[in-house]
């Protein structure tokens, strides 16, 4: 049984993703395009036999901003409980596959670039050749110390709440599995946090619009977090395929 997981999603594209702007508090919408690329990963990456069974989630944390919202709509995990965006009376999913409960939360809002909100890198690197937003972070808007702080306390949290004594064989350890719908320069910046690295050495990840990566650990053991960087295939499902065959 493998380890406790937490899936991170990039929102999906949108055209100032496609042009490369930095996209703080501004709320822009999904290209078509990117929503039907994030249709194509939930029929690809969510189900019982594929990387996100939705059954063993339990949590989601969503960003306060709507194209994370929108990008784990598209995604059709199935879930009971209505988004806390809807409205009121709205109804869960016709077929519901899981229990997890939908959190918004700040946490994983996306870097406050202040002064750099909706410009591009280049733009920024002709007014300011050396800036690296993981060593200098951004004027009038968030450091790499802050953006630090808020990633790690709910680190804690999800290692306390979800997967502590949800490893192996232990009692009750399904579900355990989490999913986080956020951003590109915070969900980089949440990997590296998950494995202790400092934001200001630059962490040399890379998570494209819509795009899906998966953290977990070492040796079952909570103390040894890891990124997986890939994982195996589901046996039973390569049998039953086979079976079919025949």
């Amino acid at each position: 049984m493998p380890s406790p997981r937490v899936f991170i999603i990039r929102h999906g594209e949108t055209a100032w993703s496609l042009n490369g702007r930095h996209t703080g508090v501004s709320d822009i919408p999904l290209t078509p395009s990117g929503e039907k690329r994030v249709r194509a990963t939930g029929k690809a990456l969510v189900g019982d036999d594929r990387l996100i069974v939705p059954g063993n989630l339990a949590h989601i944390y969503v960003s306060p901003r709507t194209r994370a919202q929108r990008t784990l709509e598209l995604l059709d995990l199935g879930c009971r409980e209505r988004y806390p965006w809807k409205q009121p009376d709205a109804p869960g999913a016709l077929d519901p596959r899981t229990n997890a409960h939908v959190q918004i939360t700040s946490a994983v809002r996306e870097w406050d670039y202040g002064d750099y909100e909706g410009l591009t890198s280049s733009q920024i690197h002709a007014s300011n050749p050396t800036w690296d937003i993981w060593r200098d972070g951004c004027p009038g808007g968030e450091s790499a110390d802050a953006i630090s702080l808020r990633l790690d306390a709910l680190i804690a949290e999800i290692r306390q709440k979800f997967h502590a004594g949800k490893f192996g064989n232990e009692d009750g350890c399904r579900p355990n599995d989490v999913l986080i719908v956020a951003h590109g320069h915070i969900l980089r910046a949440f990997a590296a946090r998950w494995i202790g690295r400092r934001l200001e050495d630059n962490p040399g990840l890379i998570l494209e619009a819509g795009g899906v990566g998966t953290l977990s650990y070492e040796h079952n053991s909570i103390d040894e977090p890891a990124i997986l960087l890939g994982g195996a295939f589901v046996v039973d499902v390569v049998e039953k395929d086979d079976g079919e065959k025949k």
